[in-house]
């Protein structure tokens, strides 16, 4: 199932007004996302990351907790998402010698009656950025690019792949 542009946008009100989507009627399912993102660095810095000696410590140790951290205070850093109690947050990284990049997959899980896109995408953001912090030290033009929502079930939407031309 994909997302129709004539779908309204359900954080606004019918007068326009931007607000929290009542969801105390929507029953309560087991949802799945899986988010994605890469930051994309010079190979000497990649082979810091891999090494797990950098200045500042193991930075794929760091970056995963960093990215659990996110995803569970996304409805603080997000308006209008409500606090999720989640079950389950995994942060897994590969690494890319050939295009000197790392990715991050991100899953979010909960019973609830709203979805954890949102806390995916976030954790996904986080660890990537943390990466960042770690590294800008040796490589400042590091590039945090491709984030993206891959997959999503649960609720009444269904379940949402990204299409395969969508993935590189």
């Amino acid at each position: 199932m994909t997302d129709s542009p004539a779908t309204p946008l359900t954080h606004f009100d019918a007068r326009g007004q931007a607000h929290m989507v009542d969801v105390s009627s929507k029953a309560h399912t087991h949802r799945m996302a899986v988010a994605e993102g890469r930051i994309t660095m010079q190979p000497a810095t990649l082979a810091l990351v891999r090494s797990g000696n950098a200045r500042k410590g193991d930075v794929l140790g760091i970056a995963r907790i960093a990215g659990i951290q996110g995803a569970k205070r996304t409805s603080e850093l997000i308006p209008l998402c409500h606090p999720i109690a989640l079950t389950r947050v995994a942060i897994e990284f590969e690494l890319d010698e050939a295009a000197s990049t790392v990715t991050c997959l991100a899953t979010a899980e909960c019973t609830g009656p709203t979805g954890v896109e949102m806390e995916a995408l976030t954790a996904a953001s986080t660890a990537l950025l943390t990466i960042y912090d770690m590294c800008k030290a040796t490589d400042r033009g590091m590039t945090i690019s491709s984030i993206r929502l891959l997959e999503k079930m649960g609720g009444k939407s269904g379940h949402f792949v990204a299409p395969p031309a969508a993935r590189p």
